[in-house]
């Protein structure tokens, strides 16, 4: 397609062109039809180009082109048909094209043209005939007075097109010594239709309409499920409306929402047929009657509230052997025969990678937002600047058409950050709907009301109760939260009823194991439901115990060998986790969930990578009121923030955090813990440069853990240790203690443990010059750590194998492996490892010529590391002292001074960018 920097702007006329039984030439012709089509494609091109036309977009055998001026349109439509009347095809066929022409003023974006006119030219040439050009009021009126004598028009009168509010009044171009004579316009006006004219376009969902016509091509009963406000009657009708003229008997449709007496049914679609009641004729027996020879689809809008019925569609099928009926209800009808469709979501950008601000409207959510924001504010504009609240609103909606429309038409009032800002309470956002709508369509909340008010006791207050989950739920923990098992004699019967009726989706969860997630505009409701009913304490309380259970026996097992399985349920789990942190820290009588919660959480978190989230929840638990005794669980809270401050190389934070710790432990007496801080302290000392501290902080710790026979903390002291020896160059030392590391971590199958290990080996091996045994060894830990999700020991293994790439003199390589770790240690707020990125990152800048680069990324990664109180490893000084005294002589020392100023007033995003653009300085 164009872009719209080049395309006719102001008033254009469109024209849409597309050959007739292109699919029957193709059959008859087979591989001639390439011939045909490219003569097609040359004629058309060539006579509307002559006459000033911008051919946008070229689909098969259809053209889309715009004209500056009607009349050139016209002049050039009469050339291409007289073209294609007398050209010589293939085998003695014809080739007809159908032809459309509409003038109206679009909107041009970088992407093309916008708006209803396209929509309405594309509808004009989708009712003509082969050999046929047709023309709307507004392009017959430009040029009603300048035809030559060899062409009239001729006027058909109004006709009802698909997705236009009302009837359009066409015309045909009657061309001198071409057919003239044509069947009926395959408009919505030939077969009889009470299909309601919709005041509003049709936006995206080409994909559902697709699948919807051809199911119903193949079933005689189409059910479109889903919860309220996803869009189903829209969609139901679009489809009718594209199907009109395969059903010769008509498309007609049936609004049962008024209806709650399921008697009344028959009456009602008897009442929409024209169908009147004979004496001593039962209304049913004349419905049957009438359907028994028709060839008609029948749309059955709203069917919950009268889903008994549903035995009845099931003897209208029997009874018509020509009738399909589409059916849209938020449950779907059980009965034989039957295909369900549930209607998902809007299509919605991914918030953490949000495309162009032209690729962005293509998102349907986005586009129909845009769409209607602009009926109301017709100079309403996505930018660069609207475009990340505009998608996040569209988000937090949960892609519902319904809720969207209703967000979009604050867009008058409130911009669409202002509009983000009032979503926190999104059922009292959302009013305001338009007045001719039901009452249900008006309010999102009465929108979810209806269905609601559908179910039964249990089933009310099971949907109540699952409210309380935040990102899904598996049965088990439906189970255990739900609590009152012999008030729920049938907990999965109203379980799945739930799922029936589209107040819950099924979803494929780890190891599938099924998972059930409630939309966040129904579970708004359901809290609001769960609070008014009194239950929401014991239901609160039920959810944080299963998920208190859950988060403790993962941290039992996370240095197992079932690790990675766990690891991926808590994280599956983790919006569950936070919500029952959440609560329980200012819950009456849950104090104690809190502080053993937040302590089982501390190990995920360090895993995963969550090394901010961590920090902040962990240091918002330790200033509670309940939080501050001399115990074992408040040591062991400020050990695991001692650790996840270490990880983000808060050094000095990490040995206040777990000197405090350890002095608690040894207070309690708690061995195991004790041990464990002493390697948080050793590790922190060996970042400052202090071996000798670290190494008897180490010594002790292992000494404790060997004493108390546990395997596992004996492997993470020699681990440490072992980085403690290869920091200053003890290479001997390090390789052997990580390799006795590396042999208990093997024995019990502890993943995690031996990711550190193959990565502390490989550094040793690249130091000592062995390269290929560096880069197996890295490799291999690489590898496990990304089976873990651990983003720290991703970014360490990542940024080791770009320094192997470095002392192969692979500069490409190195830049790749090191940009990759860069990138990972920002995310996670590592900055001791991001300023070792950019020192290696200037050791290629240096060697590719770039000593100015090199100079700002060494003096960028000396004010991180001052900031944080890290040292560079004193096996490398020496290097690192020679590389700038070396920068120092080529540049200048006054040059030098100027660059070392400029690179230490970088703040580490500017380094960053700096350090991974392709050209330097």
């Amino acid at each position: 397609m164009n872009s719209g920097q080049s395309l006719p702007s102001g008033t254009v006329t469109f024209l849409f062109t597309d050959i007739e039984g292109s699919t029957r030439l193709l059959q008859q012709l087979g591989e001639k039809y390439a011939t045909v089509l490219a003569d097609h494609d040359r004629l058309l091109r060539e006579i509307c180009e002559s006459h000033h036309g911008k051919v946008v977009d070229i689909h098969g055998d259809s053209f889309f082109v715009a004209f500056s001026r009607a009349l050139d349109a016209i002049n050039a439509v009469v050339q291409c048909q007289r073209a294609l009347a007398s050209h010589s095809w293939p085998d003695g066929v014809s080739v007809r094209a159908r032809m459309g022409l509409h003038t109206g003023e679009p909107q041009v974006n970088a992407s093309g043209y916008m708006g209803i006119d396209v929509h309405r030219a594309a509808r004009i040439s989708a009712v003509a005939h082969g050999g046929q050009v047709l023309l709307s009021q507004t392009a017959h009126d430009l040029v009603e007075s300048e035809l030559s004598a060899y062409v009239i028009f001729r006027d058909l009168g109004e006709h009802r097109l698909k997705d236009l509010r009302q009837p359009k009044r066409l015309y045909q171009l009657v061309i001198s010594d071409l057919p003239s004579d044509f069947p009926p316009l395959k408009s919505l006006n030939v077969s009889p239709s009470n299909l309601p004219i919709q005041l509003t376009s049709f936006i995206g969902r080409e994909k559902e309409i697709a699948e919807v016509s051809q199911a119903i091509g193949e079933y005689r009963l189409v059910t479109l499920t889903g919860p309220g406000g996803s869009g189903k009657t829209r969609l139901a009708l679009q489809v009718a409306s594209e199907m009109v003229e395969l059903f010769h008997d008509g498309v007609f449709f049936v609004a049962l929402a008024p209806i709650t007496d399921s008697g009344l049914v028959v009456s009602a679609i008897a009442q929409f047929l024209g169908i009147s009641e004979i004496p001593g004729h039962s209304i049913l027996d004349s419905l049957k009657d009438y359907l028994q020879s028709k060839s008609l689809l029948l749309l059955l809008d709203n069917f919950e509230q009268v889903i008994s019925t549903a035995p009845l569609v099931a003897e209208l099928l029997v009874t018509g052997s020509r009738l399909k009926i589409l059916v849209t209800s938020r449950e779907a009808l059980r009965i034989s025969g039957e295909h369900e469709y549930f209607v998902p979501p809007l299509a919605l950008p991914n918030l953490k990678q949000l495309p162009s601000v032209e690729s962005l409207s293509q998102y349907a959510a986005v586009g129909l937002f845009l769409e209607r924001a602009r009926a109301v504010k017709p100079d309403f504009r996505i930018t660069s600047d609207t475009a990340p609240a505009i998608a996040e609103i569209c988000y937090r909606l949960d892609g519902l058409p319904l809720a969207i429309e209703l967000a979009a038409a604050r867009v008058k009032l409130l911009p669409p950050r202002a509009m983000l800002k009032r979503l926190e309470k999104r059922l009292e956002f959302l009013t305001g709907g338009a007045r001719e709508l039901p009452a249900r369509q008006q309010t999102l909340r009465n929108a979810i009301a209806w269905s609601y008010d559908l179910l039964d006791e249990n089933e009310q207050k099971l949907f109540r109760q699952l409210s309380v989950f935040v990102g899904g739920c598996t049965l088990d923990a439906v189970e255990a939260v739900s609590g009152d098992h012999q008030a729920y004699p049938s907990l999965l019967d109203h379980f799945g009823s739930l799922l029936d009726k589209s107040l819950l989706r099924e979803v494929e969860g780890i190891s599938d194991e099924p998972r059930f997630i409630m939309l966040e505009l129904l579970r708004e409701f359901g809290l609001e439901q769960l609070e008014a009913s009194g239950e929401q304490e014991t239901i609160r309380h039920h959810h944080a115990n299963f998920f208190l259970s859950l988060a403790e026996q993962a941290e039992a097992k996370l240095e197992s060998a079932d690790q990675l399985d766990w690891i991926n349920r808590m994280e599956q789990e983790h919006d569950n986790l936070r919500g029952a942190l959440e609560w329980s820290k200012t819950a009456n009588g849950a104090g104690e969930i809190c502080l053993r919660l937040a302590g089982a959480l501390g190990l995920f978190w360090e895993a995963r990578g969550y090394f901010s989230e961590g920090r902040e929840r962990l240091s918002a638990v330790l200033s509670m009121e309940f939080a501050r005794g001399r115990t074992a669980v408040h040591a062991k809270l400020l050990a695991r923030a001692a650790e996840l401050a270490y990880r983000q190389s808060d050094y000095a934070m990490t040995v206040e955090l777990a000197e405090e710790s350890l002095a608690i432990y040894r207070e309690v007496g708690d061995q195991q813990g004790i041990a464990s801080v002493l390697i948080k302290l050793g590790n922190a000392a060996t970042e400052a440069g202090d071996y000798e501290t670290a190494s008897g902080f180490l010594e002790e710790a292992l000494m404790t853990w060997q004493e108390l026979g546990d395997k596992h903390g004996t492997a993470r002291a020699l681990i440490s240790l072992g980085w403690a020896a290869l920091r200053p160059g003890d290479y001997e030392l390090a390789n052997a203690r990580l390799e006795a590391a590396l042999a208990i971590s093997r024995e019990l199958e502890d993943t995690r443990s031996i990711g550190f290990e193959l990565s502390g080996l490989g550094e040793v091996a690249l130091r000592q010059g062995d390269y290929g045994r560096a880069t197996q060894l890295l490799e291999e830990s690489l590898e496990l750590r990304r089976q873990l999700g651990s983003k720290w020991g991703i970014g360490v293994s990542l940024g080791t194998l770009g320094w192997v790439a470095i002392r192969e003199g692979d500069w490409s390589r190195a830049l790749t492996r090191l940009g990759e770790s860069l990138e990972v240690r920002q995310e996670i707020g590592d900055k001791g490892g991001c300023a070792w990125c950019l020192e290696r990152l200037a050791e290629v800048a240096l060697a590719q010529g770039k000593p100015e680069k090199a100079v700002r990324l060494l003096s960028a990664a000396a004010a991180l590391r001052i900031s944080i109180g890290s040292v560079i490893d004193p096996v490398d000084q020496l290097e690192y002292q020679n590389r700038r005294t070396s920068l120092r002589a080529e540049l200048g020392e006054e040059q030098f001074a100027k660059i070392w100023e400029e690179g230490r007033s970088m703040t580490l995003e500017q380094a960053i960018g700096y350090a991974l653009e392709n050209e330097g300085g």
